[in-house]
């Protein structure tokens, strides 16, 4: 069968996340990466739009669940997911999400948290 993996990578947000009440009041960078897996790929010999992932879709989703409030990564992370499982017809899905300079009591590049579909799968 084939499929055919559509990534995305460096989306970047400012948004309002964290454990501490500052970060939430304040806000700092984020950056989001999402891999979605799907079955097929008509667009590849269509070259129509309405055959394809449309990016733009997408970004708005994870855009709007980054306008979430949340305290941690993982529930952020577990949210895109689930959005674009719900929306998309997806075989697999991996998201990583991204704090850049995180509050850890010392110098840190970014911290991160990657969940693939299975994460959130319930039994």
């Amino acid at each position: 069968m084939n499929m055919a993996t559509i990534a995305l990578h460096d989306l970047m947000f400012y948004a309002h996340h964290g454990c501490f009440e500052e970060e939430r009041l304040i806000g700092t960078r984020f950056k989001v990466d999402v891999e979605m897996t799907t079955d097929g790929c008509p667009a590849a010999l269509t070259d129509r739009l309405e055959d394809a992932i449309d990016y733009s879709r997408v970004y708005e989703l994870i855009s709007g669940e980054m306008g979430i409030p949340s305290y941690l990564l993982e529930h952020v992370a577990g949210r895109i997911l689930q959005r674009l499982t719900d929306f998309f017809s997806l075989t697999e899905c991996r998201v990583t999400v991204s704090k850049i300079a995180p509050s850890l009591g010392g110098e840190a590049g970014r911290a991160s948290v990657t969940l693939t579909r299975k994460d959130i799968e319930h039994d």
